[in-house]
Formats: structure tokens, sequence, C-alpha cells
């Protein structure tokens, strides 16, 4: 394959990838943008392996028929409620492979002088910088939402100090990188800190914001793919890790801007964290409980009814049956919507995949601003396995967690219902004084089990 076809088919690939972004901006045209996204990476990877600059193609078959063995089974195994795990893994991967390209690129390259050697060596110190803090920060999101490590914000003395302080010695280390042509000390060093700061950055934030992580997250490793694109001089990788990199960063500034936080301080890392946690003693009342039939009664006398979403139905797999009272009551003429919180999974559009999958109507699946002002004019909401997302203390507790975090404001509805396994605090690990309003009842056990139960009396 000559090099000019290898150009031609990675301007199609490039035109492919923004269509698929495109396509994946609205939920009723996501399914063509994941195949143009597929299409675009079959006609780029061809045109690597069988390019003029290609070697070694049968061991790169052949790894590719390994790990995309290894990709197929974990992607059959994996629940969509353990995506945003597999995404933020995913994410440690491109990381490595940039510090690995880096390292590589540094110990086997062309005869280079002047400025084109500066460039080349500042190419290669970004791309193992930006690649191991995006090897370890992925590692600690995967492992806080793994529940493997504690959700709650590391906050060690003087945190943003360190931070500092990491990256003026990194911006010291690429100096004497430079000037001495290449010093295989200063760039294990570096390597060194930047894992130290990537675990740092994400272990500082807590469990509730880990949403805005991992998209925080996605974005850097578009950035690494970028790197590793110029150390390889790859024009599709450059162009296809900018993508990735400036989509994830727009991302994570809109869900910034909806949680009232500021995008900086994101990248700062230890955003949200600042605050003293609220007492998990303080004494908010007696919490009232119902039943499956009492809720199913009170369903049938709305008029209007909102459910809100959370982490807890995606773990009890609850959309399906919440589908089927959804379809039920809008039979009798009840108007049902369903009000989303920007972070009410654990990864960006999470609880809009999930009841796309149990095939709710899209029309009347509405984000948080969308649907806020309508609480006051509700009968009855349902809180289904959301916690942090419809907690008040974000607007009354200064000192909460989540403090200035914009919620669904549920309470203002005639009657709240909440499902939830048990009374324990939410992913932030803070009480929700929603739970011990007078227009709140608890309707304890597992989510899917109670609606089904539900729909059993409707």
């Amino acid at each position: 394959m000559s090099a000019g076809i290898v150009q031609a088919a990675y301007i199609v690939a490039a035109v492919l990838f923004i269509m698929s972004l495109a396509g994946l901006s609205k939920q009723e045209t996501a399914r063509k943008g994941n195949y143009f996204g597929i299409a675009g990476m079959a006609i780029a990877l061809i045109a690597t392996i069988f390019g003029p600059e290609s070697q070694g193609t049968v061991w790169i078959i052949l790894a590719m028929i390994i790990g995309g063995a290894i990709g197929i089974f974990y992607a059959k195994k994996v629940e969509m409620t353990e995506m945003p795990e597999l995404v933020a893994m995913l994410h440690s991967f491109v990381g490595m492979a940039a510090v690995l390209v880096g390292f590589n690129t540094f110990l086997h390259h062309q005869p280079l002088e002047g400025a084109l050697l500066n460039i080349h060596l500042v190419e290669v110190f970004l791309g193992v910088f930006i690649g191991a803090v995006t090897f370890t920060g992925s590692l600690v999101a995967f492992a806080k939402l793994r529940g493997l490590v504690s959700t709650s914000a590391l906050q060690l003395p003087h945190r943003h100090k360190l931070n500092l302080v990491a990256l003026i010695v990194s911006a010291l280390l690429l100096v004497w990188f430079v000037k001495a042509e290449g010093s295989m000390a200063a760039l294990i060093l570096v390597t060194l800190i930047a894992f130290a700061f990537g675990y740092h950055l994400v272990a500082s934030i807590g469990g509730a914001d880990m949403p805005v992580v991992v998209s925080m997250l996605n974005s850097y490793s578009g950035w690494a793919a970028a790197a590793a694109g110029f150390m390889l001089a790859n024009d599709l990788l450059i162009v296809t890790g900018a993508l990735v990199g400036s989509s994830g960063a727009i991302l994570s500034y809109i869900m910034c801007k909806a949680m009232n936080r500021s995008f900086v301080s994101v990248i700062a890392g230890g955003f949200g964290s600042d605050g003293v946690a609220s007492s998990d003693d303080e004494e908010y009342g007696e919490h009232r409980e119902t039943t499956a039939e009492e809720v199913a009664e009170l369903l049938k006398d709305a008029k209007s009814v909102i459910i809100t979403p959370g982490y807890g139905m995606a773990v009890a797999q609850a959309q399906y049956p919440v589908h089927e009272i959804t379809d039920k009551l809008r039979a009798q003429g009840v108007e049902v919507r369903f009000g989303i919180h920007p972070v009410a999974g654990r990864l960006p559009g999470h609880m809009n995949v999930l009841l796309a999958e149990a095939k709710v109507p899209y029309d009347i699946v509405l984000e948080m601003d969308e649907i806020n002002d309508d609480f006051p004019k509700t009968d009855v909401v349902l809180v289904i396995g959301a916690n942090d997302t419809v907690n008040p203390a974000a607007m009354e507790d200064p000192n909460s967690p989540i403090a200035g975090m914009p919620v669904l404001e549920v309470w203002n509805a005639s009657n709240v219902i909440v499902f939830k396994r048990s009374m324990n605090t939410g992913y932030a690990g803070v009480q929700n004084p929603l739970f011990f309003k007078e227009n709140s009842q608890m309707l304890f056990g597992d989510a899917k089990a109670s609606c089904l139960s539900i729909l059993e009396h409707l």
C-alpha cells in the first residue's frame, strides 16, 4: 500500500471519527455514531498495518488477535453497571502505551541535530509525562469505582502545594533533558514524579465527583494518544488524540458547569473536597416507611409522576420494570417523565444509556435543568437508587462535601418515594435530609423487586 493511499485512508478515517462524535451527541443517532467510529478505526488499522513503513506485520496481527479476543471476552462479561470501571481501565492502557512509546522512541530514533532534536526531546518528555499521569490516575479511578479503595477524598497537608512543586520540578527536568540532549535519568525521574502526580490528582477527588473524573481522564488519554502520534509521526493518531482530548475536556467543562464546580480546580485535583464534612450523627428526625401496595395506590391517584434514577437502579437492573410501570401509568393517562442529573451514574450519560436499553422513550427523559422547575407541580416523585443527586444538603449545608452542587429538587413535590436498601449514606458518604422530610417515605428493599411488586398492584 503506497504512502499516498495511506494518507487518503487517514483522511477518510478522520472524517468518520468526526461523524462518530457528532452522532454520539444525541441518543437518537448514537448507534450510527458507533458504526462510523468502528468503520473509521477499521480503515485506520488496515492502512497502518499494510502501509509502507510497517514492519513485523505478522507480529502486529498476532497481537491484535490476542488483544481483540481479550477485549471481546470482557466486553461480553462486563455489565452496564461496571462500564465506568472498564472505561477507567482502558484509559490506563492508553496512558501506559504513551509511556512505552516515549521510552522506545527515545532509545531508538534516527540521528537528529539542532532544533529537530530539541523538538523530538520535548515530544518524548511531554508524551511520557501525560501518559504516566493518565495511567496512575485511571488506576485510582478504577479502584474507587470498583470499591477497592475508599471513595473519600485524600487530603494530604499542603496537597495543592505538593502538586505545584511536582509541576515545577518536572519543568526543570524538561530543561535538563533538552540541554543534555537526552538524559535517561531525567526521563526516569519525571516518569516517577508523573506516576505520583497522577495518583494524587485523582485520589484527592471525592467519590461523588467521579463521573467528572472519568471524563477528565478521557481527555487526558486523548492528549496522551496525540503525544504518541507526534512521537511516531503518525498524523491520524495526532488528529484522533486531539479529537478525544478536546471532546473530553469540553464534556468535563459542561459537567463542571452543571455541578457548579470550577473547571480549573478539576485539573488541579481535589475539587469539591475543601469543605468540612457534615457529621452523620446529626439528628434529622424519624423516617417513614411505606409498602409497594401503598405506592401503587399513590400512583393510581396521581396526575403527574417524575422518576429520578440513580446508580442503585443500575445495580439492581430495575430499568426494565421501571419501563413497564411507565407504560402502564401512561396508558392510564398519567404524565410520566424522567429527571436525569448530570452525574446520576458513574459515567456521563450512564442513566440515559440504561433507560434507552430498556426502551424508555427519549422524549420523556429530561435533564436536570429542564425538569427542576416542575417538581412543585408534581404529585409523586420516585427516587430509585439515587442519593447524593437529590440531597438538599447541597443547597442547605455550606460545610457539606457536596455543597454548591446543583441537585434535583425532588422535595418540592407533593409526595416523594425513596427506593433504597437501607438508610446508609450515598457514594459521597453524607446523610441525606430528604429521607426525613414530612412528604418523603422510604420503600426499602431491592429496587427491581420493589418495582415488580408495584406493577402487581397497579
